[in-house]
């Protein structure tokens, strides 16, 4: 998938990265996953040992939303400072003459992560309750790292609320697809006359759901996909983990098809110190399918534009009608008179 010349290059790279006396780049392949990312599977010899690295760079057309793979980078090595099972972050190049353009290398990770396999297959994942905890510490230990301390200037405190910026950012994304979708419109204004009494913010993942993490016979193996991440409500990712739409076949297992809520609040409390806040997660599940939506118009319009014709990102777009009937449902009288209650709980 790449000429002669820029693997060349890319071993000269990685010798230099890895600190190895000889890099040889057997095979590259693409890897299925990365809805919104390339990610490329590089089999090597390092120093005479088979080793199997991921390179992961820009696709074709992207999102928005989606930061650059430099600040994902960084990201990730803070994650895995604090502990957070992630793929061992090894190197970012800048330099575009190299592989074509910027690219971050990790260490790949054995494990399953597709999500609707990891919610039907009780082969994967191990214990499922404790699967379920172990995610729930594993948000609370990004929620635990000092992003003030990170000296990453992309990493600003919305304004004037999280919830607040998360509406307009969704309103300006559908403004810049000039389309009309009444119905989305009709729940960014639900959530702006329901906005949560919360102020704290946190290093939030922003994408922490079932399909992007994997996980084998055994258990967790690592947290994917960290492109969104930014400063947040520490309640965002709880209700986006939580939300209906990425339960899969499961919508009876609360905790991302995996497990039941209590047993993720548990493992989330375990290591945050923070009590769960019922009327914010109401707030953000409902969030999580205008955004999930949003998102997948977007993708549907990557393919749509031409840049990357894909019959996933095609179909990812039809995503939109079936998460609009959900925002329906939620934002319902019956579920507005819930919010309230859990507001007063």
């Amino acid at each position: 998938m790449s000429d002669p010349e820029s693997i060349v290059r890319l071993e000269e790279w990685l010798k230099s990265t890895l600190n190895a006396a000889s890099v040889i780049v057997q095979k590259t392949a693409s890897l299925t996953g990365g809805a919104i990312q390339e990610n490329v599977l590089l089999d090597c010899l390092v120093d005479g040992v088979q080793t199997s690295l991921v390179l992961r760079r820009d696709a074709e057309a992207t999102i928005a939303e989606s930061r650059s793979r430099e600040e994902e980078f960084a990201l990730v090595k803070a994650a895995f400072d604090q502990g957070v099972t992630v793929p061992r972050p090894l190197g970012f190049c800048k330099d575009k003459s190299v592989f074509g353009g910027p690219f971050a290398v990790f260490e790949k990770v054995n494990g399953i992560g597709l999500g609707q396999k990891v919610v039907k297959d009780l082969t994967l994942g191990g214990d499922r309750t404790k699967l379920t905890r172990e995610l729930g510490r594993q948000m609370g230990r990004i929620h635990s790292v000092d992003y003030t301390a990170l000296e990453l200037p992309f990493l600003k405190a919305p304004v004037p609320s999280a919830a607040q910026y998360e509406i307009d950012t969704i309103r300006q994304s559908l403004d810049q697809l000039s389309i009309s979708r009444p119905t989305l419109e009709w729940g960014l204004r639900w959530l702006e006359r329901n906005l949560p009494q919360t102020n704290e913010l946190v290093l939030a993942h922003r994408d922490f759901r079932t399909g992007n993490f994997m996980v084998d016979e055994t258990g967790l193996t690592a947290i994917l996909d960290w492109e969104f991440a930014a400063v947040s409500d520490p309640m965002s990712d709880i209700g986006w983990f939580c939300a209906g739409c990425w339960r899969f076949s499961r919508p009876d297992l609360e905790a991302g098809g995996i497990g039941n809520r209590a047993e993720f609040y548990q493992g989330y409390k375990e290591i945050s110190g923070r009590d769960i806040q019922p009327d914010a997660v109401i707030f953000w599940e409902i969030f999580a399918h205008i955004r999930w939506a949003s998102i997948a118009l977007q993708q549907g319009m990557r393919h749509l534009s031409g840049k990357q014709r894909s019959l996933e990102l095609a179909l990812t777009g039809r995503f939109a009608d079936q998460l609009e009937l959900s925002v329906m449902r939620e934002t319902s009288p019956s579920k507005a008179k819930h919010c309230q209650e859990a507001r007063h709980a």
